[in-house]
């Protein structure tokens, strides 16, 4: 007799990719109505097991049981049918369609011959009124916020009732109000009996979320814990094989001339409205500016607009003494200025291209890398395995296509390509999205290393915590405009939450 206290069973996983195990003997239960945190390094192989579950892959060996009974996951029709969705760290949606048209894509309600597009948006309607999504069914993904699009995902799956919902990095990119709201979402479902799967770097959210949490290390299980039993030290321990530093060392700044001075900065977003509404701020060599706000707020277009990516309406950039408005992306990096973008796919990688070449890509036509219009191999591959090494990018080898790798290497390719630049100014723009506490305690230390080496560094963030801890100084943008500056070690998230929702800071009244 099969055991059928678990809704999910994943027994001795094994997926081989050509002699590499990302999964090697893992074990998984979940349990009706709980939330179950996944845990694991950037590679360990989370990402690997779930798409197993959720017909994306097939394994090597193992088996896998759904409400006691044995399965063969083949495809994700056939997860769909079983009760299981997921959410990928990496949105699955059409730019080009409306939400209600992704939500129903391949599972539309038919009136006879057509589309019953009325019925579906009812239906969605009241899925995003019951878990307070709140989306607009009739907008084009192409003009809703990342964090609208991660809500369109969730509906997506619950659209297609499943029981069974797996969460990869669902909160990469929510501010802490939405964080919030997100896990009583997840409460409120679990509620109701649905089973949930969080894969999250998040320690603080693994204890304000799940019931139980399994590590996973070097596709390996470490074990299955109850959350209320380990600490967030602990879970870091297991999760990276040593001690991590939870606290930043961060001495103080010495700042030195200025490096960036943005004047009354106006720039409009796609639709042709003002994102940036007359911005004005400097940052210092020598100091981290950070930029506190909820996503969509301008951050996307301030980012484009100093690194010459989109056009500036009206204002000026000053770059070391320079004008550099409107000027060509290129000539903004060779005059000293290294980007490392919010998404990594879109704008900081070309996927089919091997490591070595995305690690060159900023430099490929100057030497080492090639003189006389000839490339040097060589040289590209010796720099890639230098950066490898240093920034511990988890990869069986430098030509392997970097689409091969797990998010958060991806984000390690970005990030040991921009840093190595050696540039004046350094925008970082949610610099360690999807990675794990190891390797953010790493690349916080690099960034602070930069700062000690008296560059400027622009760090534009989602996570408070981040922006806490790395920053100087920190300007909050609200509706294209910076609704107040403050000293990190002089405020609290609850006033930058104030701030972030367009509260001006007067006098004492947040101070």
């Amino acid at each position: 007799m099969e055991n059928t206290a678990n809704v999910i069973e994943m027994r001795h996983i094994v997926k081989d990719f050509n002699g590499f195990k990302a999964n090697d003997d893992i074990n998984l239960t979940v349990k009706k109505g709980e939330i179950l945190a996944l845990l694991g390094e950037n590679g360990a192989g989370k990402s690997t097991l779930m798409s197993i579950l959720s017909g994306l892959l097939m394994p090597t060996s193992g088996d896998i049981l759904v409400q006691g009974q044995k399965v063969a996951v083949k495809s994700p029709t056939v997860a769909k049918d079983l009760g299981i969705g997921m959410v990928h760290q990496h949105f699955m949606l059409m730019n080009s369609f409306t939400v209600l048209e992704n939500i129903i894509l391949g599972h539309e309600t038919v009136k006879g011959p057509k589309i019953d597009f009325k019925k579906a948006q009812q239906q969605i309607e009241a899925l995003s009124a019951r878990y307070n999504l709140n989306v607009d069914p009739k907008k084009k993904v192409s003009e809703i916020t990342v964090a609208q699009q991660q809500r369109v995902e969730i509906l997506k799956i619950l659209y297609r009732g499943a029981d069974i919902m797996i969460f990869d990095e669902p909160t990469a990119v929510l501010t802490p109000q939405e964080i919030t709201e997100f896990i009583q979402i997840l409460k409120e479902l679990a509620k109701e009996g649905k089973s949930i799967i969080l894969i999250t770097h998040k320690l603080e959210e693994i204890k304000r979320a799940a019931d139980r949490v399994t590590v996973i290390r070097s596709g390996k299980s470490v074990g299955t814990f109850d959350v209320a039993d380990v600490s967030n030290n602990r879970l870091a321990e297991l999760m990276v094989g040593r001690h991590v530093d939870m606290k930043l060392d961060k001495p103080a700044a010495k700042v030195g001339k200025t490096m960036l001075q943005v004047s009354d900065l106006q720039v409009k977003n796609k639709q042709g409205v003002l994102a940036l509404k007359g911005l004005s701020f400097n940052l210092r060599a020598g100091e981290i500016l950070g930029v506190a706000g909820i996503d969509g707020n301008g951050q996307d277009e301030l980012a484009r607009a100093l690194t010459g990516m989109q056009h500036i309406n009206a204002g000026k950039v000053v770059i070391d003494g320079e004008d550099m408005t409107n000027q060509k992306v290129r000539k903004i990096t060779e005059h000293g200025v290294s980007y490392i973008p919010s998404d990594r796919q879109k704008y900081g990688l070309i996927l089919p291209f091997s490591i070595s070449d995305n690690l060159a890509l900023q430099n490929y036509y100057r030497p080492p890398f090639s003189s006389h219009h000839v490339m040097h191999y060589d040289a590209i591959n010796e720099h890639a395995k230098q950066l490898i090494e240093q920034f511990d990018i988890r990869t069986t080898g430098s030509d392997l296509p970097v689409s091969d790798l797990s998010g958060g290497n991806q984000q390690k390719v970005i990030i040991a390509r921009e840093l190595n630049l050696d540039s004046k100014l350094i925008i970082a723009f949610q610099p360690t999205r999807g990675l794990d506490v190891g390797a953010i305690e790493y690349i916080h230390k690099q960034l602070l290393l930069e700062r000690a080496k008296g560059k400027a560094i622009l760090l534009i963030s989602y996570e408070l915590d981040e922006v806490m801890q790395l920053s100087d100084r920190i300007i909050v943008l609200h509706d294209g405009n910076i609704s107040g500056e403050v000293k990190p070690e002089k405020t609290s998230d609850e006033e930058l939450g104030l701030l972030m929702t367009g509260v001006k800071k007067e006098g004492s009244a947040l101070a």
